[in-house]
């Protein structure tokens, strides 16, 4: 029997407190000119792993991970995909790539793959949804209550500037240098139901913003909600979006490990760090968002009320001593690591502008964003 509209929305909290799973989006490239092809369902065809699934565009491929207990779990699952995904794609005269966008692709020339749902999509965002042909990290993080993933919402706006700035590898836009780290999520920001968030207090306060969506026909489902950061009650989690894909496997393990990190650290000084963050203010989340846009982990960004900055490479590192504990319990070390030389050496978006400079041929960036991510770590040397 179909639930009412005017039922409570029910979330579905495992028991896994903290626990992580992961969705990566990669492109679907011809093996010799390095472009996006649609031949996503080749390689879904040519297997049957259920970890694999198709998205909006046949160029694009999805994998997700099972429900892991720790950043190593997630880093095995995602290896063993990442493996048996390579090998299909070698049989059959493909390429893998992941990074925010192909910096060379035309939207305009990409298929979208049929279903339903991308045809409603289609029907009510129009020329919006069809631009976004860009790839993104998703990462869900078990909670114990609707509450608390609210509370741990809270939290995680203050620290989207510093995942993004990690992550960042969206510098390139259809041949061009759009001038910013990250231009990925800017495809989001014109939809409706995407980008920033409304803000709400608690569950409850949840519940009445959904129930009036889906009254006034804003969204038919959860699926229509496209924030940076959202609850996933049918699942349990909070569900961070924001990430652009990151180029490496490493780093993708590596993010997740920070991801994690900071869900500990919260659980454990939710009450300090609410004493100093009593509210919310948007504009500085909103302009710490742009400003990570814009420069990466270049970024000065505000963190007081009164305007004062820091910078955006400073407090990661900073979060990181402060991590330290935690980063010794989970035997996080490796995944520590790796954020730091993201900090000090250079996140994707500064690796392929490196290259672009030494090239400049945007054809060598793809070249090298296929080999980073074929190799499974970052190229800081070329």
């Amino acid at each position: 029997m179909k639930k009412s509209q005017n039922e409570p929305l029910e979330f579905k909290t495992t028991g896994d407190q903290l626990s992580l799973g992961v969705e990566v989006e990669l492109q679907v490239l011809d093996e010799r000119e390095l472009r996006l092809t649609p031949k996503a369902q080749t390689l879904l065809d040519a297997c049957e792993n259920k970890k694999f699934d198709k998205e909006f565009f046949q160029s694009t491929l999805e994998i997700k991970t099972d429900i892991c207990k720790d950043a190593h779990d997630v880093e095995k699952d995602l290896t063993g995909s990442i493996d048996q995904l390579n090998m299909l794609a070698a049989a059959n005269g493909l390429a893998i790539g992941a990074s925010g966008t192909h910096p060379l692709s035309d939207y305009r020339d990409h298929l979208i793959t049929p279903s339903d749902r991308y045809a409603q999509l289609i029907d009510r965002n129009q020329w919006i949804v069809r631009r976004m042909a860009v790839y993104g990290m998703h990462i869900h993080i078990g909670m114990r209550s609707g509450d608390d993933c609210i509370k741990h919402s809270f939290f995680f706006f203050h620290l989207l500037p510093h995942l993004l700035g990690l992550s960042a590898s969206s510098p390139f836009w259809q041949g061009k240098d759009t001038g910013l780290c990250a231009c990925r999520p800017t495809t989001y920001e014109a939809l409706p139901t995407a980008g920033m968030p409304y803000l709400v207090k608690n569950w409850r306060e949840f519940q009445k913003l959904y129930q009036f969506l889906l009254r006034s026909k804003s969204i038919q489902g959860m699926k229509d909600l496209w924030w940076d950061i959202r609850p996933s009650p049918q699942y349990g989690t909070l569900e961070l979006r924001f990430c652009d894909q990151p180029a490496t496997r490493d780093e993708m393990t590596a993010i997740v490990a920070f991801v994690h990190l900071l869900a500990f650290w919260f659980r454990d000084h939710e009450e300090e760090w609410n004493s100093k963050h009593a509210s919310v203010k948007k504009w500085i989340i909103r302009e710490n968002k742009w400003r990570t846009l814009r420069y990466g982990l270049d970024a000065e960004i505000v963190v007081t009320s009164t305007g004062r900055t820091r910078s955006l490479r400073k407090d990661v590192l900073d979060w990181l001593d402060r991590l330290s504990p935690y980063i010794a319990a989970l035997n996080y070390g490796r995944f520590a690591d790796i954020l730091r030389d993201i900090c000090f050496k250079g996140n994707s978006a500064q690796r392929q502008r490196k290259i672009f400079e030494k090239t400049n041929d945007v054809g060598q960036v793809i070249a090298h964003n296929v080999l980073e991510y074929r190799n499974g770590h970052p190229d800081w040397l070329s």
